[in-house]
């Protein structure tokens, strides 16, 4: 039994290293987006229209990945569209997270009305289709970077609170947390020095997977023009775009939706294999 748990640790090793590569790699191209991109993303040469990827027949060097119906360079648009998806990721992920760990640990550790209080909220809020709360948030906040991760926010939250909700919970029952009372600390402080630490591995994961989440509420709000500035380059617009002229130049369509698989696919990846780090059982 011990050497199939090590042997699950040994095997979620490259899975963690592949997909912490990958985030790496397409954080740093978004970062430093206007030194590495090639081209500016919003010039248009319709003289370059429909330019198909360098090694195909008819293509312009300069043109990596090939360009748009308007002229614009589809790997530059690439960058600069990961610059938008990490943004709404990072923020919206850590907003959530302090936001529904924050409710979690107040519910399991404090139980009583408190308890009843925020699961009942929970319900309710669950009581919603996500993707048609999220249109319906962003039609009334308007449309922008912020009313994304806003909404994002407000949609997901619950996830947090009702996982760390149950880890408090059994926490809670640890003779750790009862040697604490006993020497004295106070409620709080028993939930955010004793308690707080031991969900953290939990919160983590769930992080890296709400972040992968976060990318594709972007993109499918881009994708129905409910993101921000339809020339703005987003992954979800450019999917779109491509759709209407995937038969005369598929590349548009193609390499963002790559991207967007291998980012979100990254994501979850990446949270699996720290699953399996911060198992207690498996180390």
């Amino acid at each position: 039994m011990l050497e199939g748990r090590a042997l699950t640790v040994r095997r979620s090793t490259p899975r963690l290293w592949l997909s912490a590569s990958w985030l790496a790699l397409i954080s740093l191209a978004a970062i430093f987006a206007p030194l590495v991109a090639p081209h500016d993303p919003l010039a248009q040469d319709l003289f370059a229209a429909r330019l198909p990827p360098a090694w195909a027949e008819g293509a312009d060097p300069a043109y990596l990945l090939g360009t748009d119906s308007l002229g614009r360079d589809v790997l530059t648009r690439i960058i600069f569209g990961a610059r938008i998806a990490l943004t709404v990721a990072l923020v919206a992920g850590l907003a959530t997270a302090i936001i529904g760990s924050t409710l979690g640990l107040l519910a399991g550790y404090l139980r009583g009305w408190v308890d009843l209080v925020i699961s009942r909220i929970v319900d309710i809020w669950l009581a919603f289709p996500p993707v048609l709360f999220a249109i319906l948030l962003i039609a009334v906040l308007g449309t922008g970077l912020s009313s994304i991760i806003i909404a994002i926010i407000v949609i997901d939250w619950t996830r947090f609170c009702r996982v760390v909700r149950a880890e408090a919970l059994n926490q809670s029952a640890m003779d750790y947390v009862t040697s604490a009372k006993v020497a004295g600390r106070t409620r709080l402080s028993t939930m955010w020095r004793e308690i707080g630490p031991n969900v953290l591995p939990t919160i983590c994961v769930l992080l890296t997977i709400e972040m992968g989440i976060a990318v594709i509420v972007e993109a499918i709000l881009s994708f129905v023009n409910l993101s921000i500035s339809t020339d703005a380059p987003t992954w979800g617009g450019m999917i779109a775009e491509g759709r209407t002229s995937i038969h005369q130049a598929w590349w548009v369509l193609v390499f963002p939706l790559i991207v967007l698989f291998l980012t979100v696919l990254s994501f979850s990846q990446l949270g699996e294999g720290l699953k399996d780090r911060f198992d207690p059982v498996l180390r």
